[in-house]
């Protein structure tokens, strides 16, 4: 079962609607009718909810993406989660725009947030929300994570942040491999 989802992006006003922060645009579109009471602590912000009588935290780690383990850490030790009862939610530069799949535990990919958790609570096992933001055409791909989206692809990111709050509940009410069965490897434009 997922007790804990983790949603990675880079705080601070310049970063806000990044591809690097799809993360936590897919949990404003997951929270739009909810009303979470977010904490700061575990540096980062988490909030929870009851699930089927079982507590499920949400976590927006506040550190940059490269540090971002301290955080997903700090709240896992805590509150005693296993790491592979974690759900990471991240930009994936390897699928299109559009794109979601999921996929259990893994490499990262150049993805220093994920190299960040790894390294700081020694596991690789956590299940993967994988939200495609695709790769540069030209240019670097710090650049490309951390520019915003275009006005073209807002019509398709509305799609997927939907589709991936979808999941998010699909897989917390079901479970993760009905929700890897319904959505993984779907494209939403």
């Amino acid at each position: 079962m997922v007790k804990l989802i983790v949603a990675l992006g880079n705080p601070g006003i310049e970063y806000e609607l990044t591809r690097h922060n799809v993360g936590w645009l897919v949990f404003d579109e997951f929270f739009a009718n909810k009303n979470p009471v977010w904490k700061n602590k575990f540096k980062g912000e988490y909030c929870d909810l009851t699930i089927k009588g079982e507590k499920v935290y949400f976590l927006k780690p506040q550190t940059f993406m490269n540090l971002s383990g301290e955080s997903v850490q700090a709240l896992a030790a805590f509150f005693k989660i296993n790491m592979y009862e974690v759900l990471v939610v991240y930009d994936e530069i390897d699928l299109p725009l559009g794109t979601i799949a999921l996929k259990k535990g893994g490499g990262f990919a150049g993805h220093n947030g994920l190299k960040s958790i790894n390294q700081c609570t020694g596991k690789a096992d956590f299940m993967r929300l994988r939200v495609g933001v695709g790769r540069p055409v030209h240019g670097s791909v710090s650049s490309w994570v951390l520019s915003k989206f275009s006005s073209e692809d807002n019509i398709v990111l509305e799609k997927v942040l939907k589709a991936s709050a979808e999941c998010i509940d699909t897989a917390l009410n079901l479970g993760y491999e009905k929700a890897a069965t319904k959505f993984s490897k779907k494209t939403y434009n």
